[in-house]
């Protein structure tokens, strides 16, 4: 099995995110109406600059997560965490993912979503800055494998996916473009593992390895 991506620009059903959106909040403790914080999610995850991290990256990242739910602790928690991990992002900005915990943790207390788990939800958003959960962290082994999970799809996915990263950084120089992505595809191939949880290692290591690998040659 391969995960497939969506292409530079995509949008995703909003009316199916919506519902599910209602249905993890619900699942999660809310107290208030969740819909008005959908669009204000939604609305971010739209935004004109974006071109991978759109809603189809959201969507694709919660259908992972239903194949992995299994392995996670808190599958609410992990989900809301999809919802909020690039809610705010800014491609010339380092700082995106705090920015995306803080919303987080504004936005879930006025929901009536508990402290426990808000709290739960800003960590799992600002373990995607590095992708490395601690041994034992099934949460965030959970969404970290789902959110990468894009590198494993076909070569023909994992090319649109590719663009549409250059895309989103099309005011970078290519010289300086081709240095600095060269730069992260070597980190992540010299990690011992890309994936932690079972499905991950088992269907996802492989073919991710040879697009990164792939990618690396072409840039090189």
């Amino acid at each position: 099995m391969t995960a497939d991506t969506p292409h530079s620009g995509a949008t995703a059903d909003t009316t199916a995110l919506r519902a599910r959106w209602r249905a993890t909040a619900t699942a999660a403790g809310a107290a208030h109406d969740p819909d008005p914080y959908a669009d204000r999610l939604l609305a971010a995850w739209a935004e004109p600059h974006r071109r991978y991290h759109t809603t189809a990256h959201l969507a694709h990242v919660l259908d992972r997560l239903d194949v992995l739910a299994p392995h996670a602790a808190d599958r609410s928690a992990v989900e809301l965490a999809a919802w909020f991990h690039d809610a705010v992002y800014r491609p010339d900005r380092s700082e995106n993912e705090e920015r995306s915990a803080a919303l987080a943790e504004r936005a879930l207390p006025e929901l009536g979503i508990d402290d426990s788990r808000t709290a739960e939800v800003a960590r799992l958003v600002r373990l995607t800055v590095t992708h490395d959960p601690a041994p034992g962290d099934t949460d965030g082994e959970a969404l970290c494998d789902a959110d990468l999970a894009v590198l494993a799809g076909t070569p023909q996915a994992y090319a649109a996916y590719a663009a549409a990263v250059r895309e989103e950084y099309a005011f970078v120089p290519d010289e300086a473009f081709r240095t600095g992505r060269a730069a992260v595809l070597r980190q992540l191939l010299a990690l011992p593992r890309l994936f932690r949880t079972p499905h991950g290692a088992e269907h996802w290591e492989a073919p991710a390895r040879d697009n990164l690998t792939a990618e690396l040659q072409r840039l090189t």
